[in-house]
């Protein structure tokens, strides 16, 4: 069976897409493509052979819609999706607000088609290390976690484009847009976040779109975790992430994205560290990697995280990664949010 895809929004994330998709061992083939900019849409379609349409024409064309528009966009075609039976992948943040979440969970669990979310550190080889690093009992407990995420505004550069500096559209800035994926490690590699105090800031006079945010983090084992998210004009900086985990007996950082090198210590023992083919192999041989297939991207290396999904959709298992996992991600960002627009004050975080 070859899934036939389609895409809905053919900016930059739609290219990191199309070349996971390409670079699969799972069948799959991209057939149709809406974007509102048609010489955009068809400049994306002429690289993988497909159709520009309008976008009902797409659903009835497709097995699986890729969602790749600007963020306000996001509810109202997945529920489009979920209602013509279409599997569906959406990119984060799935929305401005927490409500339109859980409004597009359900959706597609009433549905019951199959859906995926765009958290890609997941499938990171540095993450999934990490991760499995600190949950070894001979790490101890986890004690504090420091976590820094830089990129240049995304108004310029590779990145540009308008609306990520328009709220109506994206909501707000960089927490959200850019550091939701911080948001979703922290709790996915480290547990249960129940309480946060955040600061934003504007330095470049973009109304409600954040270039700077802090956040205070506790976990309900006791850790503690401060995030620092900065969109600055270093054009030459594109995205950095430097991040450092101290456990009772184990320290460990992460340099880097998709080229990351980790470098870690235990109690008693030298430094050790990975990067490139040798941090890949040093999963496969964890048993953490989630797939065999691995796509080259940004100067690194990634599991390819499209392959379980198209895999999930194949055979009708599970998808890995469904797009309700990404509801404790939105709760924490806009807790954060509440808490800096009431001068920093400590916001519970409700399980559930």
């Amino acid at each position: 069976m070859t899934i036939k895809i389609g895409f809905i929004g053919t900016g930059l994330i739609s290219h990191m897409h199309l070349a996971f998709l390409m670079t699969s061992s799972e069948p799959n083939r991209v057939v149709a493509v809406h974007d509102v900019d048609p010489d955009r849409a068809r400049a994306f379609a002429s690289l993988c052979g497909a159709s520009v349409v309008g976008v009902d024409e797409l659903f009835d064309a497709v097995d699986l819609v890729y969602v790749t528009t600007w963020t306000s966009e996001h509810p109202s075609l997945v529920r489009a999706a979920a209602d013509r039976g279409v599997a569906v992948y959406c990119e984060k943040p799935l929305a401005t607000t927490v409500t339109d979440v859980e409004q597009m969970i359900a959706d597609v669990e009433r549905a019951g088609v199959a859906n995926q979310v765009g958290l890609v550190l997941r499938s990171l080889p540095a993450w999934l290390l990490v991760r499995d690093l600190v949950a070894d009992p001979a790490a101890g407990r986890l004690m504090a976690v420091s976590f820094r995420d830089d990129q240049y505004i995304p108004v310029q550069g590779r990145y540009a484009s308008t609306w990520r500096g328009d709220p109506a559209r994206a909501g707000r800035g960089a927490l959200i847009e850019h550091s939701i994926h911080d948001v979703d490690i922290l709790q996915w590699a480290f547990g249960d976040v129940t309480e946060v105090t955040g600061r934003v800031r504007e330095f470049h006079g973009l109304d409600r779109i954040d270039d700077v945010a802090t956040a205070q983090l506790a976990f309900g084992s006791g850790a503690v975790a401060s995030l620092t998210s900065v969109w600055h004009d270093v054009l030459e900086r594109p995205s950095m992430r430097f991040v450092e985990v101290f456990c009772e007996r184990l320290a460990v950082s992460i340099d880097g994205d998709s080229d990351a090198t980790v470098r870690w210590q235990y109690t008693g023992h030298d430094a050790d560290e990975r990067s490139g083919v040798a941090l890949v192999q040093e999963c496969r041989e964890r048993g953490i990697a989630p797939t065999d297939d691995v796509t080259e991207l940004l100067g690194g290396r990634v599991f390819n995280p499209a392959t379980p999904f198209l895999h999930a959709l194949r055979t009708g298992g599970p998808s890995p990664l469904p797009v309700r996992e990404a509801l404790a991600a939105h709760r924490i960002v806009d807790a954060v949010y509440r808490s800096a627009d009431h001068g920093a004050r400590p916001v519970e975080i409700v399980a559930g």
